[in-house]
């Protein structure tokens, strides 16, 4: 919506949907074909905007519960008016994720109002690209899936300008009106349902340097912030097997994805549980944004759903000191029986054909990388690997898998190449 789109952008958007036929957007967009075709001019159901939205957002790497309250806030998840056509704001947005940019064709300006998967996949690149900017400060230690780690990218979103500064200038106080405060609170209200809170920042008003007189951007003084209250990892990157906790009193185990079905048990805040398989969305078409997980306890007495609102990951075990002591210099360390080079922060397999871009012309596809193959990774950008010679590509799920060995492995490499 409020930002404007760069031509290299909407270029390298359309290389990357259509190349050799292999569109990342349909990929996507077609694991909601269970809840029938898109039609013309029409809204689909709240259930099929949920799915868009959540197979969007999880495509690049973004918690969907940001996605989606900032989907919600800004045209509540409507492409079209009552009347069938283009829902455009006054300052011209377009679509479900309002978007704004008068330079655009013609051609994508139509298909921005009229074709609901590709106005989501821009708004959502478009998201992604802020979570990159240099400008914008980050949380110490915490990744793409913290969900708190995007208040900034949100907050670009719609424009770093005053109106938007964390505290107002005058008093100190938290600017409740700021785009991003209203986003978070669409969060915590409708992905949570008002049973989490998400974690404060420790903003000083010294923090931003603005005139509130002046529409020039804010000049953020502190690039990074340690939050000292419990960060928040999304609920939708779980797979089976992982171990999950209940986050609330006396949660409802349904015998299917709705509150529709059986309750089968309640659990006490606190309780183990493992994840069965991936999470669907709800039976029923209730306005509900979040997702149900089919779980066991670890007893395996209680089978059934949960909703995502309501668990979160494990603690995990701290790992033992790793001993350099007992290692030799130059002696090797394999990660799934490949050798694991000092340096290396993972590795890269490509699920398909995928475009190679230089990171000073990302519109600009200098070659590809054949489906199958796998890559050592030693540098990376924000939703971009290196692949070595100055080549990157995006860390597009539907396109490439990335992967990290275990910290202990990692620290046993430094150590053996630090070793006299």
């Amino acid at each position: 919506m409020k930002f404007l789109l760069k031509a290299g952008l909407l270029t390298f958007l359309a290389l990357a949907f259509y190349h050799q036929n292999a569109s990342a957007e349909t990929d996507w967009a077609a694991k909601c074909s269970s809840f029938g075709e898109i039609k013309p001019n029409v809204n689909p159901s709240f259930q099929q905007v949920n799915c868009l939205l959540t197979n969007a957002a999880i495509a690049k790497d973004i918690p969907p519960e940001v996605v989606k309250a900032v989907a919600m806030r800004e045209n509540g998840w409507k492409q079209f008016d009552e009347n069938g056509q283009s829902s455009t704001s006054d300052d011209g947005g377009i679509g479900v994720m309002q978007i704004t940019d008068p330079s655009v064709s013609d051609a994508v300006l139509e298909r921005l109002k009229t074709d609901i998967v590709f106005n989501i996949e821009t708004g959502v690149q478009l998201l992604s690209e802020k979570y990159g900017q240099s400008n914008l400060p980050k949380i110490k230690g915490a990744n793409r899936h913290v969900i708190e780690n995007w208040y900034f990218p949100v907050m670009a979103y719609n424009g770093i300008k005053p109106m938007n500064s964390p505290l107002q200038q005058k008093d100190g106080l938290k600017n409740t009106k700021a785009y991003q405060e209203m986003v978070f609170q669409k969060i915590e209200d409708d992905s949570f349902l008002g049973d989490t809170t998400l974690a404060e920042f420790p903003f000083k008003t010294s923090d931003f340097q603005y005139n509130p007189e002046s529409p020039e951007n804010i000049v953020f003084k502190v690039p990074e912030y340690t939050v000292t209250q419990p960060v928040h990892t999304s609920a939708y990157f779980f797979k089976k097997g992982d171990k999950v906790v209940v986050t609330q009193d006396d949660l409802v185990v349904r015998e299917k994805a709705s509150r529709d079905y059986a309750n089968l048990k309640e659990l006490p805040k606190n309780t183990k549980l493992t994840i069965d398989g991936d999470f669907t969305y709800d039976l029923s078409d209730r306005p509900n944004q979040y997702v149900w997980y089919p779980i066991k306890t670890e007893d395996q007495k209680v089978a059934g759903y949960v909703s995502s609102a309501y668990i979160t990951v494990a603690p995990i075990p701290v790992p033992p000191a790793v001993t350099c002591t007992q290692y030799k210099k130059g002696q090797k360390i394999f990660w799934d029986g490949v050798e694991l080079k000092p340096g290396q922060l993972g590795r890269l397999i490509t699920l398909k054909t995928t475009p190679v871009f230089k990171l000073k012309a990302p519109g600009t596809i200098t070659r590809t990388l054949p489906k199958g193959n796998t890559y050592r990774i030693y540098a990376f950008q924000p939703g971009m690997l290196s692949v070595g010679g100055g080549d990157y590509v995006m860390r597009d799920t539907s396109l490439v898998k990335y992967e990290t060995p275990s910290k202990e492995k990692l620290n046993l490499v430094k150590c053996i190449a630090n070793l006299k």
